[in-house]
């Protein structure tokens, strides 16, 4: 096919179809027509697959990027127009509009408000640019004024950056396990040390309820109100050695209580629960 006037230096990418698609837009819907467009496509696949390589730096799978380009060029050769021009600058800007949809729309693990997408676009641009020479990674002040940013901007694309892939809780991660591998989740969170708290609280409550109102009222002073010993017999009118009695006794008691429910109703919480709630 003799090559279309105007191009002496065509790409290797770009071949002479302009005859092919002077015939597509005379051709009515049927077999005819999908074939020639899938040969007009199948042409033109070379170019579609260069512009996807362009995005393969950005966390997506270069096979992904070309699937999304190809589908941009399928609409392409649909949509143009011979008499608008060659078809390579109209293809191009919709086959890489289509892959930018792509990374907006569905390549995000979790949703980014689109102004926080582009901010990360302009900020890993004025990185790219920047970054030569010694300085490899430039300031904050210096990406802005660069990007016509303002430094919460540069700030938030930043963060943006960092925040494309979303790491599974499930991850394998092989430094510092003695198997050779631990899930990502078991290095994160502590155990809340309040939690024993809440269980034995909940244990003592329903035996509280069999001690004397004097010994109720002390344990109150001194584990609630943190009063001493002396304060708590100053306050009854009993002497310090009576309230260290009582108080021991009172505690003996609630141990005692809970250790018998403990061995009737096991030592787990539901089965604490059981108890205080049949009483």
């Amino acid at each position: 096919m003799p090559t279309r006037a105007g191009h002496p230096h065509r790409r290797p990418d770009a071949p002479d179809t302009a005859a092919d698609f002077e015939r597509l837009v005379t051709l009515p819907p049927g077999p005819e027509r999908q074939r020639l467009t899938a040969r007009l496509v199948e042409a033109w696949l070379p170019m579609a697959r260069r512009l996807a390589a362009k995005f393969r730096d950005r966390g997506e799978q270069l096979e992904d990027l070309e699937q999304v380009a190809a589908l941009g060029l399928v609409k392409a050769v649909d949509r143009y127009d011979p008499a608008h021009g060659p078809f390579a600058p109209y293809a191009v800007p919709t086959i890489i509009g289509e892959i930018k949809r792509h990374f907006r729309d569905h390549a995000w693990h979790i949703h980014v408000p689109r102004r926080v997408q582009e901010l990360r676009t302009q900020v890993r641009a004025s990185i790219r640019e920047l970054s030569t020479g010694t300085d490899r990674f430039p300031t904050v002040a210096r990406i802005a004024e660069h990007g016509q940013l303002s430094e919460e901007e540069v700030l938030a694309g930043l963060e943006a950056i960092e925040s494309f892939r979303a790491l599974s809780l499930d991850a394998q991660l092989s430094a510092g396990s003695e198997d050779g591998s631990s899930a990502l989740a078991d290095t994160l969170g502590l155990t809340e040390p309040r939690f024993d708290a809440v269980v034995a609280r909940e244990a003592v409550k329903p035996c509280l309820a069999h001690l004397p109102e004097r010994e109720r009222h002390i344990l109150y002073l001194r584990f609630f109100h943190d009063m001493t010993q002396a304060r708590i017999g100053e306050e009854l009118g009993i002497s310090q050695m009576h309230v260290s009695r009582l108080l021991a006794h009172a505690c003996r008691r609630v141990r005692a209580h809970v250790e018998r429910d403990d061995d009737t109703e096991g030592t787990t919480p539901q089965g604490r629960g059981r108890v205080a709630v049949s009483r």
